[in-house]
């Protein structure tokens, strides 16, 4: 059986477009961790979390489709 993976951008299932991947900075370029969106000479960076998911949750989900 096939485990289906929750898209971390949009309330659907993953279908494999690779947004995720991308360069908050450059949208051409897929991340490679270079962490420049997040440095910088602020004296502090925020992020906005909209939800957290349990891994038992995560779990729970994919069992159920």
């Amino acid at each position: 059986m096939a485990v289906h993976k929750q898209c971390v951008l949009y309330d659907r299932e993953c279908i494999g477009c690779g947004e995720c991947d991308r360069c908050d900075l450059d949208p051409e370029k897929i991340c490679d961790n270079c962490m420049k969106c997040v440095r910088g000479d602020a004296e502090y960076r925020g992020i906005n979390i909209d939800g957290i998911m349990l891994e038992q949750e995560n779990d729970s989900r994919n069992s159920l489709s």
